[in-house]
């Protein structure tokens, strides 16, 4: 028999018992849906994230902390407090439920950071807290940050600020243009907006600030709005009036900015030099890459169901091919009394369980991308609308094989044991089964 003939014989086999064959395929079907549809999700959200990462912020920043010893680890009620440093002082940062101590650094630290083979720039990150912005009219809140490095933001018009510029210039979210006054996102660009904010004091004042980008909406990251150089200096200026020059003159972190080619060797031999010196220092693909650990543990509890379902698929497998060889004893029989050999029997009921696995998971990819067409275009219509490009939904082609195949490799491991038996039957004894 040729393999073509085999192949034949296989599929006209699968129907004998339409219940049990119909049966299979449908729990290998749902372990395949489930399977497609929860790597989907990854794989779009991932996709959409690596073209957002810009909204994190830049990517040749390092976020820089000095290291403190004494957080490190869980904290008993009884914990002694850490002995006093004349050189060190400490703020409380909000942690969740409970606060942590971060240590402040000075112009000391930032010209030891700036000391470091690859740094290029090292700033103080100050936290700047705006009362509004106003456009043609009305008074909005705004979340406010200082651009560091070259921002890779993806924009809906216009582009990032110059940090090289004495002009005061502000990059915004999509939502606000609306707001603002402005019927497109290329209409705002150039315009003149005012930012309110107040000192220590509690004085009120206003700075005005060019528009120079529209910026898209992320699904991670931050919907603030971000400043230049200049604009986040004055702004800063204005805000500490009235504070001691210590507290003015402490910050939190620090954002170093490195070469945007350094490859990410050079990136962790930067981040290991830092750390022997006492600083932990983060870009932005570290904290992509937290969020891509948690959305990869989610995915596999998720996949655990698409594998319980193919796992009760396989047993099924078994019982349709053992049933089969039963059913068929004769007719195996007779194969072998005409010259066919056990290899060859073999390879037949394979290809029948390799055939069902196909099938099921085939249907199940086809419904997958065709669920997830229908989620994406709902979802891009309605829940989704403001995040432009995402399909919450993605199926590369690499998937769906990886899928199939896999499926057809677990039932043709599912289909060894009746294969084996079958092709171990003695000819006399199958002629003479009734």
């Amino acid at each position: 028999m040729k393999f073509i003939d085999l192949l034949h014989t296989a599929s006209s086999s699968m129907l004998r018992s339409k219940a049990r064959t119909i049966l299979t395929i449908i729990a290998i079907f749902i372990g395949a849906t489930t399977i497609t549809l929860t790597n989907g999700i990854g794989t779009g959200i991932k996709s959409y994230l690596n073209k957002q990462i810009g909204n994190l912020g830049a990517t040749n920043v390092l976020t820089i902390q000095l290291t403190n010893p004494s957080s490190s680890g869980p904290k008993s009620a009884s914990s002694a407090p850490a002995p006093y440093n004349s050189n060190q002082r400490v703020a409380a940062i909000s942690g969740g439920r409970n606060f942590e101590q971060q240590l402040l650094m000075s112009a000391k630290n930032i010209n030891t950071i700036k000391a470091n083979p690859g740094i290029l720039s090292a700033v103080p990150a100050r936290a700047i807290s705006p009362d509004y912005i106003m456009g043609l009219s009305g008074k909005y809140q705004l979340s406010l940050a200082q651009q560091f490095g070259a921002t890779s933001a993806q924009m809906l018009a216009g582009g990032g600020v110059n940090n090289n510029s004495s002009e005061n210039q502000i990059t915004i979210p999509g939502n606000y243009v609306s707001s603002l006054g402005y019927s497109s996102n290329q209409a705002i660009i150039g315009k003149t907006v005012t930012i309110g904010i107040t000192s220590a004091e509690g004085i009120q004042s206003t700075v005005t600030t060019t528009v120079v980008g529209v910026q898209q909406i992320a699904v991670i990251g931050s919907a603030s709005a971000y400043a230049n150089t200049s604009l986040a200096n004055q702004l800063y200026n204005i805000q500490s009036t009235g504070l001691p020059a210590a507290t003015v003159n402490s910050y939190t972190t620090v954002a170093a900015t490195f070469p945007s080619n350094f490859t990410p060797a050079q990136i962790t031999s930067l981040e290991n030099r830092l750390k022997t010196e006492g600083y932990t220092g983060q870009t932005v693909k570290d904290r992509e890459n937290t969020v891509f650990t948690a959305l990869n543990v989610i995915i596999i509890v998720f996949d655990m169901f698409g594998v319980i379902a193919l796992l009760a698929a396989s047993f099924g497998i078994v019982n349709t091919l053992l049933m089969s060889v039963q059913e068929r004893t004769k007719e195996i029989g007779l194969m072998k009394a005409l010259g066919m050999s056990p290899r060859r029997i073999f390879t037949l009921f394979s290809i029948e369980a390799v055939l069902i696995g196909f099938w099921g998971s085939a249907l199940g990819v086809g419904f997958a991308a065709l669920l997830g067409k229908v989620i994406n275009t709902i979802g891009q219509n309605g829940f989704l609308k403001d995040f432009k490009g995402l399909s919450l939904l993605t199926f590369p082609i690499t998937t769906i094989v990886a899928v199939i195949v896999g499926i057809m490799l677990i039932a043709f491991l599912a289909g060894t044991l009746p294969a084996i038996r079958a092709s171990k039957k003695d000819p006399i004894e199958a002629l003479r089964y009734e």
